[in-house]
């Protein structure tokens, strides 16, 4: 009953699944959607993705995990910010909904699952086999095996070996790839707050933007889907000085739909703000940096001879680069099995 419901769930709300990434970043609404066509949605079938979204989640327990140590959060950190590059930021341009279904995928798997090592070779095996097969849920062109394993990774597997990593993954899944994401609610959730939709490719670049920036940080794992994504709309109407006075997330969201919860949006959106504050404070400026840059500069035109020391420094770097080519380890069939 509930693969019935998911499936008409999935039929009218996968919404980002036919649409370029390009023109999700570029600020254009990419799906001419109209409120007729918002309001003929049922809020059932809604409602049902939000009972539904649970079968598509790691355990409650899972954070806790990270907590107690018995996973490694920075080996999870560093498997999505490669995940993350190669998928959307730098390579192969991928969907959003690609590089969220692939995190999607490890964290049930882990969930399910102890890897041999929390983190190593396994670690990375086991992010490759998700990211081929978030692809090829979703994207028309899907590169080979071999070719996901771009700059950034320090191990090379063989294609049957990531192939054997994709079969484990599938039977620790239970072959449910289709999974309700934050992206599933966006638009819905949006016309909820601008009723005309004048807003809707901002709303979905900036909700897009948030969930994504967001997907490292382990916290955002004590939250469904359907929590992440009101919260991000919430924090993007906050961003529109038509909208920001009119929206309250501490009275409106759970109205959105049936089975929303307040408590949990509420405490999403805060940690969102939170997540955004930090990072705001991580990019701005340092001005201890430009400080000992102007130093150093100073100290380089006082003592003309240091200057020496540069060419010694440059000619080092052909040298590096290729130690660099070396720290790859292969990884052959032999070496693969984590089972």
């Amino acid at each position: 009953m509930s693969g019935r419901r998911l499936s008409d769930c999935c039929k009218d709300m996968d919404l980002l699944c036919g649409e370029d990434s390009s023109d999700v970043f570029s600020g254009e609404s990419t799906a001419d959607i109209s409120s007729e066509e918002i309001d003929s949605w049922p809020e059932e079938s809604i409602a049902s993705c939000i009972e539904d979204e649970r079968h598509f989640v790691p355990g409650l327990d899972y954070l806790s995990r990270f907590h107690s140590q018995s996973l490694d959060a920075s080996a999870r950190e560093d498997s999505v910010s490669w995940i993350l590059k190669a998928s959307v930021q730098a390579y192969y341009k991928f969907q959003p909904l690609t590089a969220y279904l692939a995190v999607n995928y490890m964290d049930r798997f882990l969930y399910a699952r102890r890897l041999p090592e929390t983190s190593g070779w396994p670690m990375q095996l086991l992010a490759v086999a998700c990211l081929s097969l978030a692809a090829k849920m979703e994207e028309v062109l899907v590169p080979h095996l071999f070719d996901f394993q771009v700059e950034g990774v320090k191990y090379i597997f063989e294609a049957k070996t990531i192939q054997r990593m994709e079969l484990l993954v599938l039977s620790m899944l239970d072959w449910r790839l289709r999974s309700v994401t934050p992206f599933s609610f966006l638009s819905f959730f949006a016309y909820k707050i601008d009723p005309q939709g004048t807003s809707l490719g901002f709303f979905l670049t900036h909700a897009t933007k948030i969930i994504l920036s967001n997907i490292k940080e382990a916290s955002f794992l004590e939250y469904r889907p359907s929590s992440i994504a009101a919260a991000a709309i919430l924090c993007v109407a906050n961003e529109l000085p038509s909208l920001s006075s009119a929206v309250n997330p501490n009275e409106s969201p759970e109205k959105w739909c049936d089975g929303l919860s307040k408590e949990k949006i509420v405490r999403c959106y805060r940690l969102m703000k939170a997540m955004a504050i930090e990072n705001n404070r991580r990019n701005s400026p340092k001005v201890i940096a430009k400080l000992r840059v102007s130093v150093r500069a100073a100290s380089t035109l006082m003592m003309p001879s240091e200057e020496p020391s540069f060419s010694s420094s440059a000619s080092l770097s052909s040298p590096c680069k290729r130690r660099k080519l070396s720290d790859y380890s292969w990884v052959g069939d032999d070496n693969s099995s984590s089972e």
